[in-house]
């Protein structure tokens, strides 16, 4: 941890959370990541041993505890209700960013499987159908492959190779193009109009997948940035 010596209360606040990936380890726990391995899919250019010492730092300082999973040999990771309180913290830093920081994807920003990590984070599972619902997303472009999300009320999986299941709705898209999607840039149902997302299967599936998605947390400020432009 550094230190700065200065007796701030910005100063004492940035050596819990200024460190080099502390605020995005911090996004993930508020986007409801508890396991290391979890946490660690939300950050896949992380090491494990920095993101141990992270996580020992963030508990040491009072942001988080440890508990005891269900699953043996498991420890989850909770944000305390100081942890909490970074919630609009991470959400102004968003903010910020869209205003200030944000443009163009750049080729190494623009990863298939972590899109679909975060996608599988925002479900909104009271909406989806009863029965287990197999999304096969064929994504093309630069770095483009398939993917599988096993959506069931109860849980929902990313599946990086075939489920061993069929699958209900195939998903097909450039893969620059589903993360503008998923950040508010492009509306959904223009970008289906438009031809640039087509949705393969039962029209009362493919109908109903949009409603499923909840969409980055960040997208209703990407959003009121265009507006602000237009």
């Amino acid at each position: 941890m550094a230190e700065y010596h200065q007796y701030c209360p910005v100063a004492r606040a940035s050596e819990i959370f200024a460190d080099r990936w502390t605020p995005l380890i911090v996004r993930e726990l508020l986007l409801g990541s508890r396991h290391f391995n979890d946490i660690k899919r939300g950050l896949p250019f992380i090491s494990r041993s920095l993101l141990v010492s992270r996580l020992r730092l963030l508990e040491d300082s009072g942001v988080l505890e440890r508990h005891a999973s269900k699953r043996p040999n498991v420890t989850e990771y909770l944000l305390t209700e100081a942890g909490m309180d970074l919630k609009p913290v991470i959400e102004r830093l968003g903010q910020w960013g869209v205003k200030w920081a944000f443009g163009e994807p750049k080729p190494d920003e623009l990863d298939p499987a972590l899109l679909l990590w975060r996608i599988h984070q925002r479900i909104h599972r009271h909406l989806l159908p009863p029965t287990r619902t197999v999304v096969e997303f064929d994504l093309t472009g630069r770095g483009g492959r398939r993917l599988w999300l096993v959506l069931e009320p109860r849980q929902v999986s990313l599946c990086l190779k075939p489920p061993g299941f069929d699958s209900d709705l195939v998903v097909r898209a450039d893969l620059s193009l589903l993360y503008r999607v998923w950040l508010g840039y492009i509306d959904y149902d223009s970008a289906v109009r438009r031809g640039g997302i087509v949705v393969q299967g039962p029209r009362e599936l493919s109908q109903a997948l949009p409603r499923w998605f909840m969409w980055s947390p960040m997208a209703h400020f990407v959003q009121a940035g265009h507006e602000r432009k237009g």
